[in-house]
């Protein structure tokens, strides 16, 4: 799609519509959680400590990437965020690799499973298709299955409002640079625009949007080596969501999107490659019908996933197609006021194929399924005390049962007001289509298993304008899957990997127009693996409403050493060498100004990111951005 054709089309979009409808003011969010059962659930009576970060805190954060503002959250590590727009990405929840993260999708979980972990590609959605984002740490696989065991990213897509017609148009540009350099030309480019409302018993939403970036290379080159080339990263996303709610106990929801992805890459760390590319295509549709009645809801969420990936490296084409159905039937009754019971049963099918000169993989042969019961209660009694108890039993085709649970308790003492929470979980972890039957797999891997506990509090003080929660947690995780760097095939690590740490985190309204957010982390790895996951990690972030129009935000960000493992090839090319190396910790300022020039109708912002131009590696070999600016437009209409 020619790019420049949709940046006209949303500016005629956006005078076409001029006048055609006022934004409907949203209603004042519940202090609710989804995460922790499935279902609504007052914040004070979840066992956990749930982050949520809601639309008016994504309005705050314009400019920035979805990688980025996970990354500031206590516990979240998003290696790639810092890099040139485009970068892979490394996804660590409490030290954990990318495929014991599971990543939802308006409660749908999202995989690629041609992918080397099973995981989701964050690169492929867009920051503002999103209303709001949920994150909940700690094994819960008892509700969520596989590939969830330290912790589910629930992302919740933006949806219609309840004008019968309404529509949005967005554009910014910014500046794409490494640190040091004067070069201000503008190489960032995102632009769309939604359509969305509600007719009878019909609600609708629609959006475009697209995003072209340039500028930086990948790779770093070396002291007094050759400037390399820039690297592209351009992406589509486009979205459709239909509801229907024929009468108060039943309603339907039905999605569909088309993500495509081109980006060029590098050869590797302080390696230029002027050819290297990859595309990436994905196609999701689903139904998710809720049936209410007058003890509980009944919901069955359905969707199936394609993805068709290519990369051109050193000269020639590889080719991934994947496959994946998901149909997750649960219930909730609820036995009285203070006990309810969830119960259901999942079922996944994963399948791949690859193409290249080197290997084939047919699709016959990479395939698995799981067929997974499950069922949790929940009780909240009248005094303080909750329970949150589950379990949940993996059939996998391969790897025959598995049995997974959580235990959950908490108790609030509303007097002071505090809450205490300890937990024990359990989680099972499938080895990927790719770890078992590529080139570097092994068909003999077993299964990771996992155990966490975790102990903690919440409370709340000086008339509730201040929280503050802190959660210790330990991880144990046995046959843990690692990537052997001299034989290039995936093992299973002896004996126990362990990883424990501290999340704190603070809030604080200073005043109606001035709030303080603050955490800190402290993630200890007894075997780093080359996961690039710093031990200490803290955010601030100032947020000040000067007026009812001007909102400004300053964040700082400290990001500590971090151990690496990396290889080298000295003569002869055969024996590759295995060596560590400590890259330093960095700090970042950041800023963000939103202005509203017309209320509810037109607003601009601006974001100043890594102010003070700091050079530094984020990961060894690649570059990393330095002081850059983005600013930007939005009319809703």
């Amino acid at each position: 799609m020619n790019k420049k054709i949709l940046r006209i089309s949303a500016i005629a979009l956006l005078f076409a519509m001029h006048g055609m409808a006022q934004e409907q003011k949203p209603n004042p969010l519940e202090e609710v959680v989804i995460l922790d059962s499935k279902f609504a659930l007052p914040k004070e009576k979840s066992g956990k400590v749930i982050v949520s970060i809601t639309a008016a805190d994504l309005k705050k954060k314009q400019g920035q990437s979805l990688a980025s503002i996970l990354s500031t959250v206590a516990g979240v590590e998003i290696n790639g965020n810092q890099s040139r727009n485009g970068k892979d990405l490394g996804v660590y929840l409490r030290g954990g690799r990318g495929h014991q993260v599971l990543i939802l999708i308006d409660g749908v979980p999202v995989t690629d499973a041609s992918g080397i972990n099973l995981s989701y590609d964050l690169r492929l959605l867009p920051v503002e298709q999103i209303e709001s984002i949920e994150i909940m740490k700690g094994a819960a696989s008892t509700l969520y299955g596989s590939g969830a065991a330290t912790g589910v990213i629930s992302i919740t897509l933006k949806k219609a409002t309840n004008q019968k017609i309404a529509a949005n148009v967005h554009m910014d540009m910014g500046t794409q640079m490494v640190a040091k350099q004067k070069d201000y030309s503008v190489n960032d480019f995102n632009q769309g625009f939604g359509l969305h409302g509600k007719i009878q018993k019909i609600n609708y939403f629609a959006s475009l949007n697209s995003t072209e970036t340039t500028g930086i290379s990948e790779a770093k080159p070396r002291l007094n080596q050759t400037p390399f080339e820039e690297d592209r990263f351009s992406r589509v996303n486009s979205l459709v969501k239909v509801g229907f709610v024929p009468n108060q106990k039943l309603s339907f929801d039905f999605f569909a999107n088309y993500d495509k992805m081109k980006n060029e890459f590098d050869s590797g760390s302080f390696a230029d490659n002027p050819n290297n590319f990859g595309t990436s295509e994905q196609y999701r549709v689903g139904v998710t019908p809720k049936y209410r009645y007058n003890k509980g809801e009944l919901v069955l969420q359905t969707s199936a996933n394609l993805m068709d990936r290519s990369l051109f490296n050193f000269g020639s084409f590889s080719y991934y197609r994947s496959r994946s159905v998901n149909a997750d039937a649960f219930n909730k009754y609820k036995i009285n006021n203070q006990v309810v019971v969830i119960t259901g049963a999942q079922f996944q099918f994963h399948e791949m194929s690859n193409k290249s000169d080197y290997s084939v993989i047919p699709t016959e042969l990479a395939k698995f399924n799981m067929i997974d019961p499950y069922a949790t209660g929940v009780y909240n009694s009248d005094f303080g005390f909750n329970l949150n108890a589950g379990t949940r039993l993996n059939v996998h085709s391969k790897y025959g049962t598995n049995l997974v649970f959580n235990v959950n308790p908490s108790y609030s003492l509303g007097s002071l007001p505090l809450k205490v929470l300890a937990s024990y979980s359990t989680a099972f972890v499938a080895p990927s289509l790719y770890q078992l039957y590529s080139s570097y797999g092994d068909l003999d891997l077993s299964p990771e298993e996992d155990a966490t506990v975790e102990l903690g509090f919440e409370a709340s003080f000086l008339d509730k304008k201040a929280t503050l929660s802190s959660v210790a947690f330990l991880r144990e995780e046995t046959n843990a899957i690692g990537f052997d760097l001299m034989t290039y095939k995936y093992f299973n690590v002896a004996g126990i990997n362990k990883a424990r740490g501290v999340e704190t985190m603070i809030s604080y309204a200073w005043s109606d127009r001035a709030t303080i957010h603050a955490n800190y982390t402290f993630t200890e790895l007894e075997k780093q693996s080359r996961i690039l996951n710093p031990k200490h990690k803290a955010n601030l972030e100032l947020a000040f409403q000067a007026s009812s129009r001007l909102n400004l935000a300053a964040s700082y960000q400290f990001v500590s050493d971090r151990y690496l493992e990396y290889t080298t090839y000295p003569a002869p090319a055969y024996a590759p060498v295995l060596n560590t190396a400590i890259l330093e910790d960095y700090q970042l300022v950041n800023m963000n100004l939103r202005y509203e020039l017309i209320k509810n109708r037109m607003h601009v912002f601006a974001a100043a990111n890594n102010i003070l131009d700091k050079d530094f590696v984020e990961s060894r070999g690649f570059s990393t951005r330095g002081r850059n600016i983005k600013a930007g437009l939005t009319i809703l209409l």
